[in-house]
């Protein structure tokens, strides 16, 4: 028999607490996995107390996913190398932003053989265009990569409230061992096998939220919103069809949760929703919502919106992308938010 399958998850702010809660019940219950599953927590202070001793003694990580107990085979690790080096399953769930020095840190120290699963809903324009998360991680590590993503807001999966998600992986042996790790009566997983449109729909989804929550800001209802969403996923599709480079694109995956269920939730609940709409109604700037409101996770659509506009810019492409164009001008270059109407009123969509 083959030995239980350690697990380490990669990230520990609210989105990270929550998906170890699931793998930790999983685990102590599953004798294909290792039942301690450990945690990688960037450490911090929280009132003259370090968050992994908080975490390891009262089981709750009362900065990021307060009011919830974590299950006692989660092990909080301050120490990224000795968290994962041992895993045979790493799942990623950090900022995009720090994607890099995350990989950067382990490089050569994880198993071979390992299997990667990125929650991170982000992508990167380098100076070779565009890259997906799950490629950095891959090309980093060296080790096979699958994504998952869904509408699925941290603090209701937390709550055991009944939600989809979906795996996006090549390897179905594989996915139905991730899928094991991950689901439970109140998490169902659907998995397919265009991983690179599942995580982009996870990355681009972000963007079109922070032109919801303009709308909300703006005091135009939700027959605007509407319009939004469904522009919005047009150009998801569009975007997808022109930087998916593993074959034809299905639009059956955005039929999934990953696609127009994650879509429709961040555009209502989600964290770019409500910063981008108090961005209208205050006045304040994102880099300032983000440190008020958030307390201390990272804004995914703005720096998503920025990564996209550079990819488009050098492929000359941003015409055919106007909402995109559009919510990156407002946000980083100073563009009247008033613009966003315009953008819907005479998108091409529309000729």
């Amino acid at each position: 028999m083959n030995a239980p399958k350690k697990v380490c998850v990669v990230g520990s702010g609210n989105w990270g607490s929550a998906v170890a809660k699931i793998i930790g019940d999983n685990a102590a219950h599953n004798p294909k996995f290792d039942s301690t599953v450990k945690m990688w927590v960037y450490e911090e202070n929280i009132n003259g107390r370090k968050l992994t001793e908080i975490i390891n003694t009262e089981h709750e990580n009362v900065k990021y996913l307060p009011g919830h107990k974590l299950p006692t085979n989660v092990l909080a690790v301050p120490d990224l190398v000795e968290a994962a080096g041992e895993a045979d399953v790493l799942v990623f769930v950090v900022p995009h932003q720090f994607i890099g020095n995350v990989c950067d840190t382990i490089e050569g120290k994880v198993k071979k053989d390992a299997l990667g699963l990125s929650l991170i809903k982000g992508v990167d324009a380098g100076s070779d265009g565009l890259r997906l998360i799950s490629d950095i991680i891959r090309e980093k590590l060296g080790i096979d990569v699958a994504v998952l993503m869904g509408a699925n807001i941290a603090n209701e999966v937390a709550d055991g409230k009944f939600c989809e998600s979906t795996i996006g992986c090549k390897n179905k042996e594989r996915a139905l061992l991730l899928k094991e790790l991950m689901e439970n009566p109140n998490f169902r997983i659907t998995v397919v096998e265009e991983s690179d449109v599942v995580e982009m729909c996870g990355a681009l989804k972000n963007v079109v939220a922070v032109g919801a929550g303009f709308c909300d800001g703006l005091g135009y209802g939700d027959n605007t919103k509407a319009a939004v969403i469904r522009l919005g996923l047009m150009e998801m599709v569009a975007f997808a069809c022109t930087f998916c480079t593993s074959g034809p694109v299905s639009s059956a995956t955005f039929l999934e949760s990953c696609g127009v269920a994650d879509l429709i939730t961040t555009c209502y609940g989600g964290r770019n929703q409500r910063v981008a709409k108090a961005f209208v109604t205050t006045g304040k700037s994102i880099e300032e919502l983000e440190k008020e409101m958030l307390n201390g996770q990272k804004l995914q659509g703005p720096a998503t919106a920025a990564e996209v506009y550079y990819v488009l810019q050098r492929k000359e492409l941003l015409n055919k992308f106007p909402l995109f164009t559009t919510i990156y001008q407002i946000c980083y270059q100073g563009h009247p938010v008033r613009e966003f109407i315009s953008c819907l009123q005479n998108h091409p969509e529309h000729k």
